[in-house]
């Protein structure tokens, strides 16, 4: 199997907008530092009481890993000992919690680490976990506008009473695919067995970088001078310099060589296809992303209890009163299939999908164990103002969404193009 057809590339794909017959504001994001703010919201308080030591961080254009790491080994500890609940913007001003056991507050309170404060501490009895996260508030600048401020303002309004009443389009967004838009390529061709196509694409395609020292290393791959390539590829990415090293030792091995890749990264690439595979099934459902169909897995937004639907009409009310949304596909052992005319639309996508029972397994223990998704989400708290500074003019957005939801995908709607 080919994981790149002919007409297949690892450029982002332009995913239908709810708010299509409404024109798009333009603009850029993260023009500087302060203009993307987030502020991590628990899913509960720390308990005054126990082992561990939840701490507060704010840190500055500053990856959420990189910021574990720095911590951990400032406190010489391993950097599997940093418990957080998500991972946040790096270009950006965040804001979140992490955890970390026997280690005394005030050396925490103490460290004095670039780009990284300490806000807040408090004891608690269990380590901070991936998903301990009940939303995420934003605040957001928009920058460069295709039109005048207020004209966009006017438009960004018209575009946030649809979002706010049908809901946003729950796309998984382009950072789920990594700067070259390949992840999901790379956990296809995990699963498939690919292990050409997978060392294909992580390693070489220099063509589609653009920083200088990837593209070396790409290089050197595509001409098969792995020890070049291994010397070149940057010290941080640990997974693909041990592959490189491994094919050194044994070039024509490299199924043995795709193996070498760790388990978090492997993680990572299998959920991304995952990731697609729903992206396509929502994208199949637009505009009507707010239309229960009979035969759809409903979801009920106070609890994430899902339901077959047996009678569409019925429970459409309860659809645009936002207490239920239709979902999509979260290919796995644990997805449940749609039948009836739901079914009609989805299937058709995972059809194409040829996994046996062996593939759904090896899914599940890489993580991606397989589910539902809502096709929607309700953005909360929503302001919107304008103003200008030493940087120009802009339009500021003030918003809260679900832990699992993208800003992106909502501003991508405003500005009528793919954001990231």
């Amino acid at each position: 199997m080919n994981i790149l057809s002919k007409n297949e590339t690892l450029e982002p794909t332009s995913w239908p907008f709810l708010t299509a017959d409404l024109p798009g504001i333009g603009g850029c994001i993260k023009t500087v530092l302060e203009d993307f703010f987030v502020d991590e919201i628990p899913l509960y308080p720390p308990s005054g009481e126990g082992t561990h030591v939840f701490f507060q961080i704010e840190k500055m254009a500053l990856a959420s890993s990189d910021a574990a790491e720095r911590i951990a080994e400032a406190l010489g500890l391993r950097y599997l000992a940093i418990g957080m609940a998500g991972r946040k913007d790096t270009k950006a001003i965040t804001r979140q919690w992490m955890s970390v056991e026997h280690v005394d507050p005030d050396k925490i309170r103490a460290l004095d680490i670039p780009k990284i404060r300490i806000l807040q501490l408090a004891r608690h009895n269990n380590k901070l976990k991936t998903g301990h996260l009940a939303a995420n508030r934003f605040r957001i600048r928009i920058r460069q506008l295709d039109r005048p401020l207020k004209e966009a303002r006017q438009i960004a309004e018209q575009c946030l009473e649809v979002l706010a009443r049908r809901g946003v389009p729950n796309y998984f967004g382009p950072q789920r695919f990594g700067s070259r838009h390949e992840s999901h390529l790379l956990g296809r061709a995990l699963l498939t067995g690919n292990s050409e196509e997978f060392l294909d694409i992580l390693l070489g395609k220099p063509e589609l970088d653009k920083q200088p020292d990837f593209i070396r290393a790409r290089q050197f791959y595509q001409q098969g001078d792995y020890a070049r390539a291994y010397r070149n590829w940057p010290f941080r990415f640990r997974d693909q310099r041990r592959i490189l090293k491994a094919l050194i030792a044994q070039p024509e091995n490299k199924r043995k060589a795709a193996q070498m890749i760790g388990k978090s990264l492997r993680s990572l690439l299998v959920c991304a296809w995952q990731s697609d595979l729903f992206n396509q099934a929502l994208a199949a459902r637009m505009p009507r992303i707010d239309q229960i169909l009979t035969g759809d897995m409903a979801i009920k937004h106070d609890n994430g209890a899902c339901f077959t639907v047996e009678d569409a009409a019925a429970e459409q009310p309860r659809c645009e009163q936002f207490e239920i949304s239709p979902t999509g596909p979260l290919l796995g052992l644990r997805m449940t299939r749609l039948n009836g005319p739901a079914g009609r639309i989805e299937n058709a996508i995972l059809d194409q999908v040829q996994l046996g029972q062996e593939d759904l397994d090896r899914m599940k223990q890489y993580g991606a164990k397989g589910g539902r998704r809502a096709l929607r989400f309700a953005p909360r708290r929503i302001e919107i103002g304008d103003g200008s500074d030493e940087n120009g003019p802009y339009l500021q957005l003030a918003f809260e969404l679900d832990s699992g939801c993208y800003a992106t995908t909502l501003l991508r709607e405003l500005m009528k193009k793919e954001v990231s």
